[in-house]
């Protein structure tokens, strides 16, 4: 017997999870995952999501918990994800690009109780959870079908097929509230371990919302997950709106441009998400001119501005929309978005706000700016975190003068389109992953005794977006070995983080205080990687 309390809130309550409960009821039939040889429509989705839900509420998983998900693109890491939001529990998708050390920590600093982790995945998992005290159970999912190997010790582990074996697909009716945290998602900040954002429903909800609104989804879309799902941008801009107007997810465990092209033809795709260099893949293949790529509506990139050749030929071949999202994890990601009409009269602009963000520029005295003047970029809205886990130092500066602080410098041009200047966080977004300049700094002076001084910063690629780049001043007399460095470099952090090249200097530039420019260290480098470069 449900209490009042309870029986109010599943009435009003704005729950992540209400969204696939409510379009199960309303499109039943339509087609809602495919993966592999799975094709399950909405009552099909919904019904896995609670026996999951309600086989985790029968091993004790209550309101405030927290489950960790280690896992690719797969049904299983959706399924994971809607039953943590009917629980209340919330999900913290593991970077599948870290290393144990940090895959330890974040384990431990969210408290996760559980794991999720597909089975090509716990070997590299095991020693992370050993060093995890609190992660008593691990549900193996069947991922590409590895055998899994053995629990750390002292471990359950239990297949993810049978955790919802015999269970219940009745609707899990518990007490949510409505800012209740759905994910802790850790991102790369300016310091070694990642800050853990914390989303919670209504965000997440509204800002599904935003994306049906601005990208005009409905439920005969038909989208291609090929973005990792661990990453919000492929989690909430295109999974969960898509989930939340009954349309078509087709799960890619990565991209291929082959198969790309080849489902959008086959299964008529409507919508797909690619890096810039993704699309330049496709543009690229031999097969393009001959696939049918009619059904496309609108093709969204993200990351970093598309080159405008290379977007021209993309709005040429693909003849549907293109339009880029700017925003970041803070914001579930969106914030902006670089209209299709926009795309050809205004390269290289962030765009205009989407429904329900209100876009500022403020300077260093948290004075908003006028149009045309140069600050750091602040936001209002509901798609902002509720905090960093943890980290009411970094939650109150993020929070001053009562905006959202990007740590990106830009401005509003004369038209209301907001351009983006520079990172003050000094974070690159490489290849789709988010990259400490100081954690790799930090890594090349380990790596080589004879760097008396590094700078990293990202520069344009036309494959990275942002190529991580090492700037160095050998120590006097000593002989820098660039490809010694980047090989030493990958063995202390994770490859991915390693620069693309080594640039050796006589000196830095400074400011007057000594400070390294790194400003003027991207402009002097700017070409490093044009055509025939480095």
């Amino acid at each position: 017997m449900l209490d009042a309390k309870t029986m109010g809130n599943l009435i009003h309550r704005v729950n992540v999870g209400d969204s696939l409960t409510r379009t199960a009821a309303r499109y039943p039939g339509n087609l809602a995952l495919v993966d592999g040889g799975k094709r399950l429509n909405y009552a099909e989705f919904n019904a896995w999501v609670n026996r999951v839900a309600n086989a985790l509420y029968e091993r004790g998983y209550r309101r405030g918990n927290v489950l960790a998900l280690a896992s690719g693109n797969s049904a299983e890491f959706l399924v994971t994800y809607y039953a943590c939001a009917k629980l209340g529990v919330a999900c913290v998708p593991i970077n599948l690009g870290w290393r144990a050390n940090e895959v330890a920590y974040v384990l431990g600093h969210s408290e996760s109780r559980g794991i999720v982790v597909e089975s090509q995945l716990l070997e590299v998992m095991a020693p992370a959870i050993a060093e995890a005290p609190g992660v008593l159970e691990i549900f193996v999912a069947p991922g590409t079908g590895q055998p899994a190997g053995e629990a750390p010790a002292g471990r359950e582990m239990l297949g993810f097929e049978e955790l919802g074996e015999g269970a219940s697909e009745a609707e899990p009716e518990h007490f949510v509230d409505d800012r209740d945290p759905i994910t802790y998602l850790y991102t790369s900040g300016t310091t070694s371990f990642p800050k853990g954002v914390v989303g919670n429903h209504t965000a997440i909800y509204l800002e599904s919302m935003t994306m049906c609104l601005e990208g005009r989804f409905d439920a005969s879309d038909r989208f291609v997950a090929m973005m990792p799902m661990f990453h919000t941008a492929q989690l909430n801009v295109h999974c969960s709106p898509a989930v939340m107007v009954g349309a078509a997810i087709y799960v890619h465990r990565g991209f291929s441009a082959e198969r790309l092209l080849a489902t959008i033809e086959e299964e008529h795709i409507t919508q797909i998400f690619g890096l810039p260099m993704m699309y330049r893949e496709m543009l690229e293949h031999p097969d393009i001119e001959r696939r049918d790529l009619s059904s496309l509506r609108k093709a969204l990139y993200a990351m970093a501005p598309m080159p405008e050749a290379q977007l021209r030929r993309c709005i040429e071949v693909f003849k549907c929309d293109f339009y880029l999202l700017f925003g970041q994890t803070e914001m579930s990601p969106t914030a902006t978005i670089f209209r299709p009409e926009h795309q050809l009269s205004h390269n290289g602009a962030a765009g205009t706000p989407v429904v329900n963000v209100q876009v500022g520029i403020m300077d260093d005295d948290g004075r908003l700016l006028p149009w045309g003047e140069q600050g750091e970029i602040v936001y209002r809205g509901p798609h902002a975190l509720s905090e960093y886990l943890k980290n009411p130092e970094a939650t109150e500066a993020a929070f001053a003068h009562g905006w959202f602080h990007s740590g990106d410098v830009g401005r509003v041009g004369p038209d209301g389109i907001l351009w983006f200047v520079d990172r003050s966080k000094d974070v690159i977004k490489t290849g789709g992953e988010n990259v400490a300049s100081i954690e790799v700094e930090k890594a090349i002076y380990a790596a080589d005794p004879g760097v008396a001084e590094a700078v990293v910063v990202g520069l344009p690629h036309s494959r990275w977006s942002e190529a991580v780049t090492a700037v160095v001043v050998p120590r006097p007399g000593a002989a820098i070995d660039k490809d010694s460095l980047i090989a030493k470099v990958k063995t202390i952090i994770d490859p991915y983080k390693a620069p693309k090249a080594v640039v050796v200097v006589e000196s830095l530039p400074r400011t007057s205080t000594g400070k390294i420019q790194k400003n003027v260290v991207r402009e002097q480098l700017g070409h490093l990687y044009d055509e025939g470069g480095a």
